[in-house]
C-alpha cells in the first residue's frame, strides 16, 4: 500500500513539472508572439538587411596585359520602413490626415525622381504595413547620397557590390554575367564563382552603423588573369564587326589560339551584348559560339583527313588521283565547288588540298578505311569535349560508326555528315601545327589572391600526341602552299609562312532535310609562321550575303588582318619594311621619347603643352610610327587604356598628342599605311 501511495506521489510531481514546463513555454510564446511581436519584426527587419549586405566583393578579371575586364564596385541598396515613416510623419500633430497622405505623396515622388522610378510604384510601397520593402537594389552611390540628402527618416541604405565591365561588349561573352544575388551565372563568372566569391570574415562579430551598413566584414574574392590579350582581342572584334557590316550573317565566331601551348589568345562572335545590361537580352546573344556552336566544317576539315592518311602512310604527297569533277559513291554523285567550271583530271593529294578537291579527298577517305579514320576522329578530340574553362561548351556529333557506309566516308572526308565546334576544330589543327601534339585550351593563366600572391597557375597540358612532327611538317607545307598558290591566296601575308585553309559548306534546310542551294557557312583557319606558329586562327561565318560566297574570299582576308596584326604586336617583322628589332624596344624609353615629343620633360621645360597634366590625369604620348606591341606598351605603361584598327604602323590616333585626358581613358589608333 505504501508503494502504491509512493508512486501515484511521484507521478503527479512530473505531471506538476511538465505542466509548469508547458506554461512557461506558452507563455514565452504569448510574450514573443503577441505583446513584443513589433519589437521582432524590426529586429528581423535590421536582421535583413544586414544579411543584404552580406554580398560579397568578387575578384577583378584581367586580360594578359593587366586590363581591367571585369570588377566590381560598391552600390547601395535603398530599402524603406514603411511604419517608421509613418510614425515621423505622425510626430508632426498640426498634420491633417490630408496632410500626412500628401506629404507621403510627396516623399514618394522626391525619391523616385531620384532613382528614376515611377513615383506610383514608390508610393505603393511607402504605404505597405511592412517593417522593411526594397526601393530600389545596387544604386550608384552619388544617386544614394542625394536621397540621404532628404533626410528622410524610415528610409535606409544598405552596402552591396555591382559588376562593372570596362571593356563593354569586348570579350563578353567570354566574361559571362553576375546576377543580382553576386552570383556568376554564365561564361567565366559562373566557372570560376567560387574563386571570384569572396567570403565573410566570420571570425568577427557583425558591426553595423547607424544605417545598418556592415563594417569590415567582407573579404574580397581571389583575382583571374587571362591568356586573352586585349590587343588581339580588338582585332577580332574589329574583323568581327565588319563582318556584320558587310555580309549581315545570322551568326560570326572568330578565335585564336597559341598553337603550342593551347592558350585562348582572343575569341569573340556575333551577336553580341553589353555584360553591364544583360537583363535586356536574350539567351541566343549571350552565347559564347566559339565553344558552343555546332556546324559542318566543310573543307577545313580536310587537314584532319589529310593528317590522318598521311600519318598511316594510307597516300602520299606525290600520288595521282583521279578528278574529272565528280566522283560516283554508294550510288551518289559527289562534285567540287567548281565543278561546273573544269575537270581536274589526274592531280597528286597536294594539288588536291590547294584546289580543295571533295572528290579526292572522299578517295582519301576511301584508302583510310572507316576504322582508321574513327579512330584519328576521336584521337584528335572530335566528338568529344576539350574541357577549356569555361561554362557551355558544347561536345558536336559524330555519326554512329555503326551507320557509317561508303558514301558517308566519302562525304565526312571533306567535312559533311559530322559536326563540330569551333573550339574542336581548332584545337585540332593546331595539333597539326605543332608537331602533333593536342593541347588541351584553356582561358586562364593564372589566380591571384587580394595581396597578388598566385595561387594556382594554370600549366600547359598535353592531352596526346596525334599525330608524328613528320607528318606535321609536311602537313604545314601543304597548307602554305594553298595560301600560296590555292584558294587561299588571300590569307598570304608578304615575308610570312602562312598555313591555311579554305572552307565553304552547304547548310541543311530544316524544311527539307536537304542540303541548301543558297545558305553556306564559310570558314577559313590559319597559322604563322608556318614552321613556328605563334597564332593559330578560326574564322566561321554562317549565312553570310555576298556576291561571292566562299571561305577563301570572305574569311581569308580577316585572318590575314589578325595574324599580321599580331605577328607585328609580338615584334615579328611581317615586311622588308617592318624593323626587325621590335622585342628589343624599351616602352620606358618609348614613354619618356613620347614626352619628349609633347614638351613634357626636364630639357623641355621651355616648351610646355597647353595644360599640365595634374592628379590622376596623363598627357597623350605621340604614337605616329609606332607598331601596334610599341603602341600597346606605351599606353599600357601610362595607365591608358586602348582601342587598336587596322595593322602596319600608327598613322591616326585619338585624342591627339599632347592633349591631356584622365589615367584609364580610352586611345584610338588606326594602324596602315595612312592613305
Amino acid at each position: 500500500m505504501k508503494k502504491t501511495k509512493q508512486y501515484f506521489y511521484r507521478e503527479w510531481v512530473i505531471y506538476g513539472l511538465l505542466i509548469g514546463l508547458s506554461v512557461l513555454i506558452l507563455g514565452r510564446l504569448f510574450y514573443l508572439q503577441v505583446i513584443n511581436s513589433a519589437e521582432l519584426k524590426a529586429r528581423g527587419a535590421d536582421f535583413q538587411a544586414i544579411r543584404q549586405t552580406m554580398l560579397y566583393e568578387r575578384g577583378t578579371i584581367m586580360d594578359a596585359q593587366g586590363n581591367v575586364l571585369a570588377k566590381s564596385v560598391p552600390v547601395k541598396d535603398v530599402y524603406a520602413d514603411p511604419r517608421m515613416l509613418d510614425k515621423s510623419i505622425a510626430k508632426d500633430k498640426t498634420l491633417t490626415s490630408e496632410q500626412i497622405l500628401q506629404k507621403k505623396e510627396k516623399i514618394a515622388e522626391n525619391i523616385a525622381a531620384i532613382l528614376g522610378e515611377d513615383k506610383n510604384d514608390i508610393l505603393t510601397l511607402l504605404r505597405k504595413d511592412l517593417a522593411w520593402v526594397s526601393l530600389k537594389r545596387q544604386v550608384d552611390i552619388s544617386t544614394a547620397e542625394k536621397i540621404k540628402e532628404l533626410d528622410i527618416q524610415g528610409i535606409g541604405f544598405s552596402d552591396n557590390y555591382k559588376r562593372s565591365y570596362p571593356a563593354g561588349e569586348m570579350g563578353a561573352a567570354i566574361l559571362g554575367i553576375v546576377n543580382m544575388a553576386g552570383d556568376g551565372v554564365e561564361g567565366l563568372e559562373y566557372s570560376y564563382n567560387a574563386e571570384l566569391k569572396g567570403e565573410a570574415n566570420l571570425e568577427n562579430p557583425v558591426e553595423t552603423d547607424q544605417n545598418n551598413e556592415i563594417q569590415d566584414n567582407v573579404q574580397s574574392g581571389d583575382n583571374l588573369t587571362l591568356t586573352l590579350d586585349s590587343t588581339i582581342q580588338h582585332l577580332i572584334e574589329h574583323e568581327l564587326d565588319d563582318i556584320v557590316a558587310e555580309t549581315k550573317p545570322q551568326r560570326a565566331v572568330i578565335l585564336a589560339m597559341d598553337p603550342k601551348t593551347g592558350k585562348i589568345l582572343g575569341m569573340g562572335s556575333r551577336p553580341s551584348y553589353d555584360p553591364s545590361n544583360y537583363a535586356s537580352t536574350k539567351p541566343d546573344q549571350r552565347k559564347n559560339l566559339a565553344i558552343s556552336m555546332i556546324y559542318e566544317p566543310g573543307s577545313t576539315f580536310k587537314i584532319i583527313t589529310g593528317s590522318a592518311a598521311l600519318e598511316e602512310n594510307a597516300i602520299n604527297t606525290t600520288q595521282l588521283f583521279k578528278d574529272p569533277g565528280y566522283w560516283v559513291v554508294g550510288g551518289r554523285r559527289i562534285t567540287n565547288w567548281d565543278s561546273d567550271k573544269k575537270a581536274h583530271g589526274n592531280i597528286t593529294f597536294v594539288d588536291g588540298m590547294k584546289l580543295s578537291s571533295n572528290v579526292v579527298l572522299a578517295q582519301v577517305g576511301q584508302k583510310l578505311g572507316r576504322d582508321l579514320f574513327y579512330t584519328y576522329l576521336k584521337s584528335f578530340g572530335f566528338g568529344s569535349l576539350t574541357d577549356i574553362d569555361i561554362s557551355g561548351e558544347e561536345r558536336g556529333l559524330l555519326i554512329d560508326k555503326s551507320r557509317v557506309k561508303s558514301l558517308e566516308l566519302a562525304t565526312m572526308s571533306f567535312g559533311q555528315a559530322n559536326l563540330v565546334t569551333p573550339i574542336q576544330l581548332l584545337t585540332a589543327i593546331c595539333a597539326v601545327a605543332n608537331g602533333g601534339q593536342l593541347m588541351q585550351p584553356y582561358i586562364v593563366e593564372n589566380i591571384k589572391n587580394k595581396d597578388g600572391e598566385i595561387v594556382s597557375k594554370t600549366q600547359p597540358k598535353i592531352v596526346r600526341q596525334v599525330i608524328s612532327k613528320t607528318t606535321s611538317k609536311t602537313m604545314s607545307d601543304i597548307l602554305v602552299s594553298v595560301v600560296d598558290s590555292g584558294t587561299g591566296s588571300r590569307a598570304k601575308i608578304p615575308g610570312i609562312k602562312v598555313a591555311g585553309k579554305t572552307g565553304t559548306a552547304q547548310k541543311i534546310d530544316p524544311e527539307t532535310g536537304k542540303y541548301s542551294d543558297t545558305d553556306y557557312i564559310v570558314s577559313f583557319v590559319g597559322y604563322a609562321p608556318a614552321d613556328d606558329p605563334k597564332i593559330a586562327v578560326l574564322v566561321v561565318i554562317d549565312t553570310p550575303h555576298a556576291p561571292v560566297i566562299q571561305g577563301g574570299t570572305l574569311g581569308g582576308p580577316r585572318v590575314k588582318n589578325i595574324i599580321e596584326g599580331t605577328l607585328q604586336y609580338y615584334g615579328v617583322p611581317v615586311s622588308a619594311e617592318t624593323p626587325s628589332d621590335l622585342t628589343k624596344v624599351d616602352p620606358d624609353v618609348l614613354a619618356e621619347q613620347a614626352a619628349a615629343k609633347n614638351g613634357n620633360t626636364e630639357a623641355d621645360k621651355n616648351s610646355p603643352p597647353a595644360r599640365q597634366a595634374g592628379e590622376g590625369e596623363v598627357l597623350v604620348p605621340d604614337l605616329k610610327g609606332l607598331t601596334i606591341r610599341q603602341a600597346g606598351e606605351l599606353l599600357g605603361k601610362l595607365d591608358l587604356r586602348y582601342e587598336f584598327g587596322g595593322s602596319g604602323l600608327a598613322y591616326k590616333q585619338s585624342p591627339e598628342a599632347g592633349k591631356v585626358v584622365n589615367r584609364g581613358d580610352t586611345i584610338e589608333v588606326l594602324f596602315g599605311t595612312g592613305e
